[in-house]
C-alpha cells in the first residue's frame, strides 16, 4: 500500500518537473533566437502553450492532494521530498507562463499552479488549526508569488523593448523619408527643369549633360542611403555651405530666375549646422521651382551675426506651399530639425513674394 502511495505522490511530481523542463527549454529557445526572426517566432509560439502543459500538471497535482487527505494517506520522508520538488516546478512553471503565455492563457494557468503549489504541505503535515493551514500555505504560496511577479516584470522588459524597437524604426524611416524627399525631390526637378530648358532654347546636349549631372547626384544620394543601411552605419551629415553656392549656381541654370547669394564666412560654422542650413536652402529652391516656377528673382543670404547663422530665402513669385504638403517631410519636418538644435524656422508670403527664414545656433546651450 505505502508503494501505490509514494507512486501517487511521485506522479505529479514528475508531471510538474517534466513541465517545468519543457518552459525551460522553449524559454531557451527563445533568448536563443532574436525578436523578428522566424526561429524566434516559433518559439514564443510553442512557449505558448506551455499554458496547456501547465493545467494538467497543476490539476493532478490539487487532486493527488485532496485524494491523500480524503484517503489518509501515510506520512514517509519521501513524500515530504517529492512534494518541495513538485512544488518547486510549479512555481517556475508558473513565472515561465506569466511571462509566454497569452494573457487569457496564463491567468488560469498560474493560479491553478499557485493553488497547486501553496496547498502541497497536507500530504505530509497536518495543521492543528485552520490559522495554521493559512500560514503554511501562505508561506509556499509566497514562492509561487514570487515567480509570478518575476515572469511579469521580464514579461514587461520584453514589452518595452519591443516598443523601444518599433519607435526607433519610425523614427529612422521618418529620417530616410525625408532625406529622400529632401534631396532627391530637388535633384529630379532640378533634371525635369534642364530637359524642359533644353527643349525651349534648342540645346539638347547641354540640357543632357546637365540632366546627367542631376541624376548622378541623385544616385550619390541613393548609394550613401543604401550603404548605411547595409552596414548599419550613422547617418552622418550631408552638404554645407559651398554646397549652398553651388546649389544656387544651378538653380540659376536650370531655370529663368536668378538667384542672387550672399554668403558670409566670417565665423566658424559645424558641420551639422552647415548641413541643415544645406537642407534648407535645397527645400527652398524646390519649393520655389515647384509651387513658384514664374519667379524672376531669387535671393538668398547665409550670415552669421553673433552666435546665430541666420538663412534667408525670398522670391518674387507667389507660393502656396505653407498651405498644403506634397509628401515626404517639407518644411514641417525642416522646422522640427530646426527646433532639435533649438533654432526656429518661419515660411511665409511677403509683399512682394515669399519668404523662407531660419536661425540656427552656432554653439550648443548647456542644457
Amino acid at each position: 500500500m505505502n508503494v501505490l502511495w509514494m507512486v501517487a505522490a511521485a506522479l505529479p511530481a514528475a508531471v510538474a518537473v517534466a513541465v517545468a523542463a519543457i518552459g525551460l527549454f522553449l524559454a531557451g529557445s527563445r533568448a536563443g533566437s532574436r525578436a523578428g526572426s522566424r526561429a524566434g517566432s516559433r518559439a514564443g509560439s510553442r512557449a505558448g502553450w506551455l499554458a496547456w502543459l501547465v493545467l494538467p500538471a497543476a490539476g493532478a497535482s490539487l487532486a493527488v492532494t485532496v485524494l491523500w487527505r480524503a484517503a489518509g494517506g501515510p506520512s514517509t520522508p519521501g513524500v515530504g521530498a517529492l512534494g518541495m520538488a513538485e512544488s518547486a516546478a510549479l512555481t517556475v512553471a508558473a513565472g515561465l507562463v506569466v511571462r509566454y503565455a497569452p494573457v487569457r492563457r496564463a491567468v488560469p494557468a498560474a493560479l491553478l499552479a499557485g493553488l497547486a503549489a501553496a496547498t502541497w504541505l497536507p500530504r505530509v503535515f497536518t495543521p492543528a488549526s485552520a490559522l495554521e493551514a493559512v500560514g503554511a500555505c501562505a508561506f509556499w504560496g509566497a514562492g509561487v508569488l514570487a515567480g509570478a511577479a518575476v515572469g511579469a516584470y521580464l514579461r514587461l522588459l520584453d514589452v518595452r523593448q519591443r516598443r523601444a524597437v518599433a519607435d526607433t524604426r519610425t523614427v529612422l524611416r521618418l529620417r530616410l523619408a525625408g532625406d529622400l524627399h529632401d534631396f532627391l525631390a530637388h535633384d529630379i526637378g532640378e533634371m525635369v527643369a534642364h530637359a524642359q530648358a533644353g527643349a525651349v532654347a534648342g540645346d539638347p546636349l547641354r540640357a543632357l549633360r546637365r540632366v546627367e549631372a542631376a541624376g548622378q547626384r541623385a544616385l550619390s544620394t541613393l548609394d550613401r542611403t543604401l550603404d548605411m543601411l547595409h552596414h548599419d552605419r550613422p547617418l552622418g551629415p550631408s552638404g554645407d555651405l559651398d554646397g549652398v553656392a553651388e546649389a544656387a549656381a544651378r538653380f540659376s541654370a536650370a531655370g529663368s530666375a536668378h538667384v542672387g547669394v550672399r554668403i558670409d564666412r566670417a565665423a566658424a560654422v559645424p558641420a551639422e549646422t552647415a548641413a541643415l542650413a544645406y537642407r534648407i536652402v535645397i527645400e527652398g529652391l524646390t519649393n520655389i521651382r515647384r509651387h513658384a516656377p514664374r519667379a524672376g528673382r531669387v535671393e538668398l543670404s547665409v550670415t552669421t551675426p553673433g552666435d546665430v547663422l541666420e538663412i534667408t530665402l525670398t522670391n518674387d513669385g507667389t507660393s502656396g506651399v505653407a498651405g498644403r504638403r506634397r509628401g515626404g517631410s517639407g518644411l514641417p519636418g525642416l522646422a522640427a530639425l530646426v527646433a532639435e538644435q533649438g533654432g526656429e524656422l518661419v515660411a511665409g508670403a511677403v509683399p512682394d513674394g515669399w519668404s523662407l527664414a531660419a536661425r540656427l545656433p552656432l554653439r550648443q546651450s548647456p542644457g
